[in-house]
């Protein structure tokens, strides 16, 4: 036999973890595209692999990867590009990962 089955009710744990990710930056979409090519917008990606043009947030990530995918080139620093120094960012401009969405 079926009866009525109690309704369920969200918990607040719950809905500030649902309005968390649907207001925070994870990276995704067109924001999180510019944000890890790293040109235009200063983004997360800084340096450049110069053999294989994958990007990076740091010097020491840029040397995890060049011994994980080039292990027979060494690895020199004054190799690596940096985006950062050839973009000059407007400060005007809003930045993608900084900060979340405005609407809470």
């Amino acid at each position: 036999m079926t009866g009525k089955a109690k309704p369920k009710k969200h918990t607040a744990k719950e809905i500030a973890s649902k309005v968390d990710a649907a207001t925070t930056n994870r990276g995704g979409g067109k924001a999180g595209l510019a944000d890890r090519s790293g040109s235009e917008k200063g983004g997360h990606a800084r340096y450049e692999c110069p053999h294989c043009k994958v990007t990076a947030p740091d010097v020491k990530s840029m040397q995890i990867h060049h011994e994980a995918r080039h292990p027979k080139i060494p690895f020199e620093e004054s190799k690596v590009t940096d985006l950062h120094a050839s973009n000059v960012v407007e400060s005007s401009k809003v930045r993608p990962g900084v900060r979340g969405s405005h609407k809470k």
